[in-house]
């Protein structure tokens, strides 16, 4: 049996903490898509549901997590439509059979599919609110966009713990070598980089659309750094539908905030480290039972061929001319 911290959150505990904070619980318990922390929608009695969101023991520290809370408080004072952590007696962290944990309201919706060139707007002004909010003050105990962290960290990790095939480990360190200095050369010429608060893991998983627009329903990742970063993920497909997709997010983002052409520079230099900290988030994870489960594919011989391969491409595309608004 695995001994990891999670196995102990059975559905008892997870109803106990939750009317630890005075909420009747009906006994329902459905648990949501999150594999870095443990997140569950709980039933209650005569009222509507609840989300419990219990972290991963030892990943963030108390502050980091209260840094999470206040920006998502700060956030939805705003007007900007975030999904804030319930407080109860004043406090928005809790503590139940050591697990820290937080309660949120149930927001329904679903998934963006940004398919048409009103929601790219739409998109871009929400994150431009987001960042106006974000750049007021820094982040003290929450993670800087750092490519050493994201890039250099990860493939360390790897290489160490002996996680790629003997084949394939010398082929992996001469690239990661090669794209790490790429990627070192990318950040430089875009110094001096504008810093702010940021959502920092915005996909469409967690964005969730309604008939009002869309909302964020998890800050686990938020971070300090530019403000591309929130932007690239919601682009997909060949570069001139990117081009296309960049230009209606921006005119939206430029409603509300400015915007530097500079960090462009930065969209495939992200996408590099995203691919080298995915791998190594992974490899990490893999005591987790639920890991393996879930990624059944990781860490064969054959993930770590295509892993390669899939660098191999981005090394070239960071070579390639930078991505433009089509406008």
């Amino acid at each position: 049996m695995s001994s990891h911290p999670f196995v102990r959150l059975t559905p008892d505990v997870v109803i106990a903490a939750v009317e630890q904070l005075g909420l009747r619980c009906d006994g329902r318990i459905l648990a949501l898509n999150s594999y870095e922390n443990r997140v569950y929608q709980v039933g209650v009695e005569e009222d509507s549901p609840v989300v419990a969101k219990f972290y991963r023991p030892a990943r963030w520290s108390t502050p980091a997590i209260l840094e999470e809370h206040e920006f998502a408080l700060e956030l939805a004072a705003a007007e900007i439509p975030v999904i804030a952590p319930l407080a109860v007696k004043g406090r928005t962290l809790f503590e139940h059979e050591a697990f820290r944990y937080a309660v949120y309201p149930r927001r329904g919706g679903h998934w963006p599919e940004l398919g048409s060139a009103q929601d790219r707007e739409w998109m871009g002004r929400f994150l431009a609110r987001m960042h106006a909010v974000g750049a007021r003050r820094r982040f003290q105990h929450r993670h800087h966009l750092d490519w050493r962290l994201f890039g250099r960290e990860s493939a360390q990790y790897l290489l160490q713990e002996g996680w790629l095939p003997d084949h394939i480990a010398t082929a992996y360190e001469t690239l990661a070598v090669d794209l790490l200095r790429v990627i070192e050369q990318r950040f430089a010429e875009c110094q001096p980089l504008r810093q702010l608060r940021l959502h920092g893991d915005c996909h469409s998983g967690n964005v969730l659309w309604t008939d009002d627009g869309p909302h964020f329903v998890d800050l686990d990742d938020c971070l300090t750094g530019p403000a591309i970063q929130d932007l690239w993920m919601l682009l997909s497909g060949p570069p001139e539908e990117m081009s296309l997709q960049l230009a209606d997010i921006l005119d939206g983002y430029r409603q509300f905030a400015d915007f530097d052409y500079t960090e462009l520079r930065l969209i495939e230099p992200l996408r590099t480290l995203r691919m080298m900290h995915y791998a190594a988030w992974l490899a990490r994870r893999w005591d987790d039972p639920a890991f393996p489960q879930a990624f059944p594919w990781f860490g064969g011989v054959r993930y770590w061929e295509q892993h390669v391969l899939d660098l191999r491409e981005q090394l070239a595309a960071m070579e390639q001319p930078v991505l433009r608004p089509d406008r």
